[in-house]
């Protein structure tokens, strides 16, 4: 520090402003693409709001089918936003207790799940944007 206040004071007043707003010149336009990529990283919002909560449980269950490795961790996040962009978080919330239980030991009940029409349909929407998800996302 001490010997750039020594050159800075062999300089004189006209170079040092000079230099000052040569970086500022120079510094400006990489602010500036800095901002549009995080604006452009910031401007697509999915179309439904999730809870927190429902999305870091997805993206931790999504980490862990993936080995919990770090370059998922995008992969996953944008695989609950498009998720999100497709479906309301009731009809996801639905979807996902379904599946859950068709999985489960439910045995001849789980029978009611899967012949009522309107949650086989709520599953397969489920289902789609999954698929819709892995394509834009991983």
């Amino acid at each position: 520090m001490a010997y750039a206040r020594k050159i800075l004071a062999r300089l004189p007043i006209f170079s040092i402003r000079s230099a000052v707003l040569l970086t500022g010149l120079l510094t400006l336009p990489a602010m500036a693409m800095a901002d549009e990529v995080a604006d452009a990283n910031q401007s697509h919002k999915p179309r439904y709001d999730y809870p927190t909560s429902a999305r870091a449980d997805y993206v931790i269950g999504c980490l862990a089918s993936n080995g919990m490795k770090h370059e998922f961790l995008d992969k996953c996040s944008c695989g609950i936003d498009t998720i999100a962009d497709q479906m309301s978080y009731d009809d996801y919330q639905h979807a996902e207790t379904v599946l859950s239980m068709l999985q489960g030991a439910l045995g001849q009940r789980a029978e009611e799940f899967r012949s009522t029409a309107m949650l086989t349909k709520l599953v397969d929407r489920l289902r789609q944007a999954q698929a819709e998800a892995n394509l834009r996302c991983h």
